[in-house]
């Protein structure tokens, strides 16, 4: 704010010597020398109390306190008041402080006799009167945490960001916003020819590509055009062979009542073939669509590729080589000829080595080309071809990326809500912003606590209505439309921290992690101990607000950190302090299975698209794909940076250094299931997981942030997504992606 005043006052002067208004001009100069708000610079305002602190000016930093008060901290809310006076109780004990390390005790025996009356009915200075009668109270136990310069960098801090809070807080004039416009619209226009230019790239590309394929067709001869139809009817009947074999050899156990039935599998992508009776009518039935000829025998069919200019060639063939022949007028041997370029070629596009060649018997005992090779003629020579050597094309292009910017201090949580319309993001200092981004950014609804807040889900049905867990051992139900709570359940004194809360897709009851207070007694700890804290799992009911279930945790009642439902709300699965994850059999109310997944705790786990296998990050900075069919069994395990697992770390002022658990969502997947979104130290990464390797291979830096990222989401909505990124410095980063199809 103190940069926008700065350039306002620039403008206004200007236009004062533009109009000649030059009397005006000398008092608005004079005012702003004598400014005692320093055009709302923090920095020149703290600059201005030390001097009066280092100059022992006692009745100036008094004076201006007070000007500060009338002018900005009197329009504060009366629950900020005590903040107000705590901190002017610190800036009296700093200028205390520094008048004994300077060695005036004259001044610190004057300060206690100008402010006896007003500090004696205050019980944080009663022992303060004692402090100029002490000998060395820099080694007293009372005072020497003051004396330490750890206290005196906390509290400049403190007061800097209080004050830049407050101006950013305060209503702005619609002069001081023209500078924030003008920036927006900049911003706007930059934005735009940058996409304008992206368009036209992708349109050059099309055209290029375009022209590529019609030069590809015209090399080729119409025999290879139709084996390349055939190809691709063969290549749809396999695949849709492999889904459905893969279908049918599923596991028998129990988990087949409980996942889904006919869920997509992300890994392979087939066309619908058509409606027939049979597998074999099927495949004529593509034929008959595909192929411009008549269908054929299988016989006829391998005799018009192998003797394609025989008598057996259709008459169209026949008549376009004999047109060609007599245009050239070249003798036998050079028409031999040409016909073996078409041939070398043909085995160039068509039978290139690949890693792992497939090769299927057909009818005669003769072999055709595997499924990875046929069909692909016409895009042979385009960027989307896998096995051609050429790169293959981006999954997504960033298309904008949008801040909310109203939270003061870092992020916990960040969840959007079923429908996609509305975002609940938890703070550190216990705000909960309600906000919408479609079609514009703006905050739906505020809410404060007095108690310390640590885990926030929205309900499944309606999806207007926000479950927060206290550090206190309350769960709220909040009515975000209403604005109001309309029930607050106890859950247990003796474990107050609510860690996690996942609400059931049926709508009717969640489930509530309770934990005990760590080592220290402390509602949120800095780090998090070695030795996990004792927890409990419930079930709560949202129709009668009773407690349903209390489950058994083996082999001890450790903290859950984290749960996640499947689809129908069938399975649970839990992440917990001790390492292991617990797999829940929601209809029996007991543990399925658990297994130990991580040295050390876990910090976030998802089901993943087809529900199959579980996705967990852990302390020891390790993203583990689980069979849930074979227990304890990976599928993929990948080692995290440690700014995507935590715990994450901000540099202040002074080597001032704040520590943040992780507590929120780690990653999320795209509604296909085949991306995933980490945390960085910068933004959003997304990893490809359907790319058959054993590691993750980055596709997309989202970027846009200062300070690390600590927990993200991403909504899904046709071909465009977008992906929430919050950061330690509070700010949320919307990033708009397109998915490229393939």
């Amino acid at each position: 704010m103190g940069s926008a005043v700065e350039r306002t006052d620039e403008h206004v002067r200007e236009y004062l010597i533009y109009r000649g208004f030059t009397n005006t001009l000398k008092h608005l100069d004079s005012e702003m020398k004598v400014d005692k708000e320093k055009g709302f610079r923090v920095d020149k305002i703290i600059d201005q109390l030390l001097q009066f602190i280092q100059s022992f000016d006692l009745t100036g930093l008094k004076d201006y306190w007070l000007y500060l008060d009338r002018r900005l901290f009197c329009r504060l809310e009366d629950v900020y008041r005590s903040t107000v006076n705590k901190l002017r109780a610190s800036l009296y004990r700093y200028y205390v402080i520094n008048t004994i390390q300077k060695g005036y005790m004259e001044k610190t025996q004057e300060f206690f006799q100008k402010q006896a009356l007003e500090l004696q009915g205050q019980p944080e200075w009663r022992d303060w009167f004692i402090l100029p009668y002490i000998p060395a109270p820099e080694h007293n136990s009372a005072f020497a945490p003051y004396f330490s310069r750890q206290w005196s960098d906390t509290f400049l801090v403190s007061l800097h960001n209080f004050l830049s809070v407050l101006f950013q807080s305060m209503p702005q004039p619609v002069l001081l916003s023209f500078d924030a416009e003008v920036q927006k619209t900049t911003s706007v226009l930059e934005e735009n020819e940058q996409l304008r230019q992206l368009l036209f790239a992708l349109q050059t590309d099309g055209r290029d590509q375009k022209n590529g394929d019609e030069v590809v067709h015209h090399k080729l001869p119409a025999y290879v055009q139709n084996m390349d139809r055939l190809g691709d009817t063969e290549l749809d009947l396999v695949s849709s062979q492999r889904a459905v074999s893969a279908a049918s050899t599923s596991s028998r156990n129990f988990f087949s009542t409980l996942l889904p039935q006919g869920r997509r599998t992300p890994a392979v992508k087939t066309k619908q073939l058509t409606s027939a009776s049979s597998p074999s009518q099927a495949v004529v039935g593509r034929k008959d669509q595909t192929s411009s000829q008549p269908s054929k025998t299988k016989d006829a069919e391998r005799n018009a590729k192998e003797k394609p200019f025989s008598s057996q060639t259709s008459s169209s063939e026949t008549s376009t080589f004999q047109q060609s022949n007599q245009q050239t007028n070249q003798p036998s041997h050079s028409r031999h000829k040409r016909i073996q370029a078409h041939e070398k070629e043909r085995k160039e596009l068509f039978f290139k080595p690949t890693p792992q060649p497939q090769e299927k018997k057909a009818e005669g005992g003769e072999l055709e080309p595997s499924n990875e090779t046929c069909g692909e003629a016409p895009d042979s020579l385009s960027s989307s071809r896998s096995g051609g050597g050429l790169s293959a094309e981006q999954p997504f292009i960033k298309l904008s990326q949008e801040e909310y910017g109203e939270h003061h201090s870092s992020i916990m949580h960040c969840r959007v809500d079923c429908s996609g319309r509305r975002v609940a993001s938890l703070d550190v200092d216990g705000v909960i912003k309600v906000w919408s981004f479609n079609p514009v950014m703006q905050t739906n609804a505020t809410i404060m606590s007095k108690s310390p807040l640590l885990s926030l889900e929205w309900a499944t049905k309606p999806d207007r209505l926000l479950l927060l867990g206290s550090g206190v051992g309350t769960v709220r139900l909040y009515d975000t439309d209403a604005k109001k709570n309309l029930y607050e359940m106890s859950i247990d004194e003796t474990h107050p921290r609510i860690l996690s809360l996942a609400y059931s897709p049926s709508g009717s009851s969640f489930v509530c992690s309770a934990a005990a207070l760590n080592g220290n007694g402390l509602v949120e700890p800095a780090v998090r101990h070695h030795n996990p804290v004792s927890g409990q799992l419930l079930l709560w009911d949202t129709k009668t607000v009773k407690q349903q279930v209390q489950f058994t945790l083996e082999p001890e009642p450790v903290a859950i950190n984290c749960t996640a439902f499947n689809h129908n709300g069938n399975l649970l699965v839990t992440g917990a302090a001790d390492g292991v994850i617990r797999l829940f059999d929601m209809q029996q109310y007991e543990s399925a299975m658990s297994w130990k997944a991580h040295d050390g705790e876990v910090h976030s786990v998802e089901f993943s698209c087809d529900e199959n296998t579980v996705f967990s990050i852990g302390e020891d900075g390790k993203f583990v794909q689980w069979n849930i069919h074979r227990c304890g069994v990976k599928q993929l395990e990948q080692t995290l940076p440690q700014d995507a697992t935590g715990p994450f770390v901000l540099s202040g002022y002074s080597g001032y250094k704040q520590v943040q658990v992780p507590r929120g969502h780690l990653f999320a997947f795209d509604s296909e299931g085949q991306h995933v979104l980490t945390c960085s130290s910068s933004g959003g990464l997304i990893y490809n997981l359907t790319n058959g390797e054993e590691a993750l291979k980055s596709v997309l830096s989202l970027g846009g942030h200062k300070a690390p990222v600590v927990t993200v989401d991403w909504c899904s909505a046709l071909d465009c997504g977008t992906c929430l990124t919050a950061s330690m410095d509070g700010k949320i980063k919307l990033s708009t992606i397109l998915a490229q199809k393939s």
